[in-house]
């Protein structure tokens, strides 16, 4: 199977509550890049800031259980079920258990933890 990963364009950058503030000045503040609070109904996401870091957006999502900030990335697929079959048959399974998704979507992670948005390729 010729599975194609096309990175997504949108990252995620799980913050601890405690540092959630001094994160969001840093982007507005010393980088000056357009930070704009959005509204957010998840369980493990408290607040949620967008950050256009040129082609790209990074979500700066403070959670409030975490110690340590993580990065989340996305990657697009034409087909979720059959990547998801594919990545299986490779010894990677989805971890939907990590955060509240949208259907057809999933969370899987590289063998170091790092964390990504599996999603349908927008046409």
């Amino acid at each position: 199977m010729d599975q194609q990963f096309t990175p997504g364009v949108n990252i995620a950058i799980k913050i601890p509550k405690s540092k959630y503030e001094k994160t969001v000045d840093f982007y507005k503040r010393i980088l000056k890049l357009e930070v704009i609070e959005k509204p957010i109904d998840n369980p493990t996401v408290s607040r949620t800031h967008e950050v256009k870091f040129g082609n790209i957006t990074i979500w700066l999502d403070c959670v409030d259980n975490y110690t340590h900030s993580e990065t989340w990335l996305q990657l697009a697929v034409p087909d979720v079920e059959q990547a998801t079959n594919y990545l299986q048959s490779n010894g990677v399974e989805t971890c939907d258990e990590l955060e509240k998704l949208p259907e057809n979507m999933h969370w899987i992670q590289d063998p170091a933890g790092t964390v990504f948005n599996l999603q349908e390729l927008k046409k």
